[in-house]
């Protein structure tokens, strides 16, 4: 049995070859894929968070509204960059989408990846301490975010209230039971994935990571998960983990898959380097006919070590495009390699 859900980076763009031209496209069609998506069986509807983009960048009202609109599908991020986050408000604005989803939140978490703007968290009005890098700091928000997420009182109450408070210290509100043990870290490198699970945070792994050995990225990225399951079960968390991983996958069924992507593409891993001169190693995509992407796919390893596949979708061709992407693996792949 093997979780698959969609992801979306809600890309938009004031262009003609564009199904998704406005902010207003991208949200709206991002609740329209996600209501399909439950339709079709799929178990996640998950959104990628960018700042100073044109893309998704305030995930909250899309998730209580994906939330209201849906009822069994799993809704979350992946991921949101810790560094520009105020951990207090997030905290406030996650209990309410999840109680508005009925408990179904699972919102991946990171320090997050270059962005638009140099250094664009200061705009935020954030700053590393002395001493400390941003990566650090988004680390500092998560654990803050945690701790409160569960629930406990922790602010000294006002001894003349304009309403009257419950006895002790007080905690934010709303609060939703179960979310601190459905967060997700998006962890790049090895050391973050066994620090993500000595948290007992679950585990979101991209597309890329850090080029650690120079092996394929599959076989990386299967050890990184390994490490990371092995991280939790010393840690002795009392819920199981998760892990996810996330691919561009296209079963070619029909003349418009063909058209396009049948032409080829990025079919072998890349090497590049992010922020700092960090090399990364970046997946391969995969498009081919279902029985060639079944053979393709039963020897990733690391999909075979997950237990949840986000396949990534082309939102800018529409909604009911996107569709058919999901349903073309849920129907024609996902049965041959044992998923469903």
């Amino acid at each position: 049995m093997k979780k698959i859900g969609f992801l979306s980076f809600g890309h938009w763009a004031p262009s003609p070859h564009s199904q998704t031209r406005s902010a207003a496209d991208a949200l709206l069609q991002s609740i329209d894929l996600a209501v399909a998506a439950e339709a079709l069986g799929a178990d996640g509807a998950y959104f990628r968070v960018h700042h100073f983009a044109r893309q998704l960048g305030s995930p909250f009202p899309l998730l209580a509204a994906v939330g209201a609109r849906t009822r069994r599908i799993e809704i979350g991020t992946a991921v949101i960059d810790m560094r520009y986050e105020n951990p207090m408000y997030m905290a406030e604005d996650a209990g309410a989408a999840d109680l508005i989803a009925g408990g179904r939140l699972q919102l991946g978490i990171s320090r997050g990846s270059p962005e638009q703007v140099i250094d664009g968290w200061r705009y935020f009005g954030y700053a590393p301490a002395e001493g400390e890098s941003d990566a650090n700091m988004a680390r500092r928000h998560a654990e803050v975010f945690l701790n409160v997420l569960q629930g406990k009182g922790f602010a000294k109450p006002n001894p003349q209230p304009m309403f009257p408070n419950p006895p002790g210290l007080l905690r934010l509100e709303p609060h939703a039971p179960g979310l601190r043990e459905r967060i997700w870290w998006g962890a790049g490198s090895n050391a973050t994935a066994a620090w993500a699970a000595k948290l007992g945070m679950h585990l979101q792994s991209s597309t890329l990571k850090d080029d650690e050995d120079g092996r394929p990225f599959h076989v990386q990225q299967a050890e990184q998960i390994r490490g990371y399951r092995e991280a939790w079960k010393q840690a002795g968390h009392a819920h199981a983990p998760r892990v996810s991983v996330s691919r561009s996958i296209f079963a070619l069924v029909n003349d418009e898959d063909r058209r396009y992507f049948g032409q080829g593409g990025q079919d072998e891993d890349q090497i590049g380097y992010l922020g700092g001169g960090t090399r990364a190693i970046f997946g391969r995509n995969y498009a081919a006919e279902p029985d060639v992407l079944i053979k393709e796919l039963a020897a990733d390893e690391a999909i075979a070590e997950a237990d949840t596949l986000l396949l990534t979708v082309p939102n800018q061709l529409g909604v009911d495009y996107c569709t058919h992407v999901i349903e073309s693996i849920l129907t024609h792949v996902a049965p041959g390699l044992g998923w469903r």
